[in-house]
């Protein structure tokens, strides 16, 4: 039977590499500052059309709070079986700098065995995942299924989040498969039991009523942009590992690790400079706070004069590691920045979001069919990995549906590089995980 059906997603990989090309080809920014919103809906369209011929029921779009719209529909299950729920999203990330890419970023392009373009990984390759699995199960799908592709992950606003509650009847299921992330290395069969949180501050620092000439007054004047510099420098030890007063940061991780090197390479780190931090690659990545400066305002070089500086600021993210609670994590970050001020200059700090971090419970039958499905596939024990990003989602569904197994799985992978340009997947990925899902949804069905 597994040979048959292995044989039948073969048979239908062609198809997922030309679904793929239209969906990658469809430019789905859920940003109407930067594509058109008709696009958006174009792809939920798409989708919608697809899994209806997949043999999901009554698909369609719903609106949710945030303006976008979320692909859901649903299959009765067989009596007495479980459900499962399918989650992915058809929102992508602006291509950033499109003259960075080899291949036009919304045309599906075949090179050295991948398939590059926005999307095709994240999350559109998640999505032919689910659907292959389903097409080659035909008819013979041993589950109740609900799905939801929601169209708004990539800009964070919400929109899935606040739908799910108010609509949890509709939505409830016995395991839920987050598919938005994926293996630890291409053909290393990885379900994600981590996901880190994250919090947002914006540190200001005032030392002068006006920039004056750093000629004339520079030396005794406090150096406002001097002063933001050390405070964030207080932010990280000697080894640039992140150091917050009140803060746990020596967390270590005990799952499957990260090969120095590999992380490297996955990382584009320069030849000669050294990571940062200390520990396992993994510790830092997935059990300890980790800080990071991604918006500065000062002056820019060009154009730049001879001033002392008399404000600066900078916008600041700290990923939040389970066990951790985001809003002491958020409250320990404005505190040390607060106390680190130079010279009496004068500091405030506002607090912008701030999302728990997640971590799974992996002891339910549905863990151990996934596993089971993954030994099948890949011919090996599945790996457990955390996860440096985060998924707000999965704490709302935690919450909203606490006896349910939540697994985060699909085809995603280092090489992949989401985000960033020339992002790309692996086909046998999707051949593979579209393998493991097919079998899942049987061994889950069988021990019930």
């Amino acid at each position: 039977m597994t040979d048959e059906l292995a044989r039948r997603i073969d048979a239908l990989m062609p198809r997922a590499r030309t679904d793929l090309a239209e969906l990658v080809a469809i430019p789905s920014v859920a940003d109407p500052r930067q594509y058109p919103p008709e696009k958006c809906r174009e792809a939920a369209e798409w989708v919608a059309a697809a899994f209806t011929d997949a043999g999901l029921r009554d698909v369609h779009l719903e609106e949710t709070p945030d303006g976008s719209h979320a692909v859901v529909g649903h299959r009765p299950p067989p009596p007495g079986a479980p459900t499962v729920l399918l989650y992915s999203h058809y929102d992508v990330q602006p291509p950033l700098d499109e003259a960075a890419w080899t291949s036009p970023p919304f045309e599906l392009t075949e090179r050295d065995g991948r398939w590059y373009g926005r999307g095709a990984a994240d999350c559109k390759g998640n999505i032919l995942m689910h659907l292959t699995a389903l097409r080659a199960l035909g008819e013979d799908i041993p589950v109740g299924l609900k799905l939801v592709v929601e169209g708004s992950e990539e800009q964070g606003t919400g929109g899935l989040e606040q739908y799910v509650p108010p609509h949890a009847g509709e939505l409830h299921a016995d395991a839920l498969l987050i598919c938005d992330t994926g293996n630890a290395a291409v053909g290393v069969p990885t379900a994600t039991t981590s996901l880190r949180g994250v919090v947002y501050v914006v540190v200001a620092v005032e030392a002068l009523k006006g920039d004056v000439h750093s000629g004339m007054f520079g030396g005794p004047a406090p150096d406002a942009l001097a002063a933001l510099i050390r405070i964030l420098d207080s932010l990280r030890d000697a080894d640039g590992g992140t150091r917050i007063n009140g803060l746990d940061c020596d967390g270590s991780w005990s799952g499957v690790g990260y090969d120095e090197g590999t992380f490297r390479t996955d990382a584009g780190v320069l030849d000669g400079v050294r990571l940062t931090g200390s520990g396992t690659v993994a510790d830092r990545l997935w059990a300890r706070p980790a800080v990071t400066v991604i918006g500065i305002d000062c002056p820019p070089v060009v154009g730049s004069v001879p001033a002392v500086p008399a404000t600066a600021r900078a916008r600041v993210s700290l990923r939040v590691p389970p066990g951790t609670d985001a809003q002491a994590a958020q409250a320990a970050l404005v505190a040390h920045l607060e106390a680190a001020a130079p010279w009496g200059v004068r500091v405030s700090v506002e607090r912008e979001s701030a999302g728990a971090p997640f971590r799974a419970e992996t002891g339910g039958p549905a863990y151990a069919a996934l596993d089971k499905a993954m030994q099948e596939v890949y011919g090996k024990p599945m790996s457990f990995l955390g996860q440096g990003g985060s998924i707000p989602l999965c704490n709302v569904l935690a919450t909203t549906f606490p006896e349910a197994e939540i697994m985060l799985m699909g085809v995603e992978e280092p090489r992949c590089r989401i985000h960033a340009p020339n992002e790309s997947v692996d086909p046998e990925e999707i051949r593979r995980m579209a393998h493991v899902e097919a079998l899942f949804l049987r061994h889950f069905a069988a021990s019930r």
